[in-house]
């Protein structure tokens, strides 16, 4: 393992890495993404959200895996029961503790405290790198040097899996219709001005929320090839036929998919063109492909 260095070439820009003290228990147990389905089941069950990025990442058993942002833990539980080498960092106290607490029960995987700008591991080592609700958290120049990072300790024929919310076109363009639409309709109080301000805690943590047209420029900029697409969680709401229309055509037909679809994902590798055969994955990994 590579030793982390005190500064890096970021150090000094606008935008200041978002404090690790703002993640602490409280944070993964009340607003970080799955802490519901963590709570519930101690860590055995996955996030709709989380299950689904999991389930593209095709973890098989002795694949080295690392998982950056490890957060509460449960990712790297999930590797290890499928037979893998699993790793995991996080630069939050908080998290590395959550983690190994969660791997107290005979699950052997590595929990280290690190950041994801010096990833303190050897070149070309991890088959699959993931990253789970970690971009919208960086900073772009922080996000850029991370997947420089990805890159030098990711195999020739690894991938990694991303996923971020929400659509950053969404909350741009798409969330001030639905609003207007929700005022109209007497549920205004339920809709902020800032959508980010529905969970408070994220105002200030979601630095840089992207859209599948930005993954993937980020990711072509830092060498890989990329398949980015677009989906969003089951609305389980009562509405009238009109509403459901409207639904349908607006998370389905491009180009109102592009700005109503809320979450992002994307698989990417480097090297040669491959073809991709996850879960939910089907055809090459190219450097166009953006859905």
């Amino acid at each position: 393992m590579r030793k982390n260095r005190s500064k890096g070439p970021g150090e000094g820009r606008a935008g200041q890495p978002v404090p690790p003290e703002r993640y602490d228990q409280a944070y993964f147990l009340s607003v970080c993404e799955g802490y519901e389905e963590f709570v519930a089941s101690e860590g055995r069950e996955l996030s709709r959200r989380l299950k689904a990025a999991f389930a593209v990442a095709g973890i098989e058993p002795g694949m080295r895996v690392l998982d950056v942002g490890c957060g509460r833990g449960e990712i790297l539980r999930h590797c290890t029961r499928l037979g893998a080498e699993a790793h995991g960092i996080d630069y939050a106290p908080a998290a590395v503790e959550m983690s190994r607490q969660a791997l107290a029960d005979g699950e052997a995987a590595g929990v280290y405290q690190a950041d994801a700008k010096w990833l303190p591991f050897a070149d070309e080592v991890f088959d699959r790198v993931l990253l789970f609700d970690i971009v919208e958290h960086l900073h772009p120049w922080e996000l850029d040097q991370a997947l420089r990072e990805v890159h030098r300790v990711l195999r020739a024929d690894g991938r990694v899996i991303i996923h971020t919310a929400p659509n950053v076109w969404y909350d741009r363009y798409a969330y001030p219709i639905v609003r207007f639409v929700r005022i109209l309709m007497g549920q205004g109080d339920r809709y902020p001005k800032d959508p980010r301000a529905i969970i408070p805690a994220n105002v200030d943590v979601h630095v840089n929320e992207q859209s599948a047209l930005s993954l993937w420029r980020v990711l072509r900029r830092s060498g890989f090839r990329a398949r980015v697409w677009l989906d969003t969680p089951p609305q389980n709401r009562r509405e009238n036929w009109l509403f459901r229309i409207a639904r349908h055509i607006l998370f389905n037909w491009p180009p109102f998919r592009w700005f109503f679809e809320r979450e992002v994902f994307a698989v990417a590798e480097k090297g040669v063109r491959r073809e991709l055969r996850a879960e939910g994955v089907a055809g090459p990994v190219g450097g166009d492909d953006v859905h």
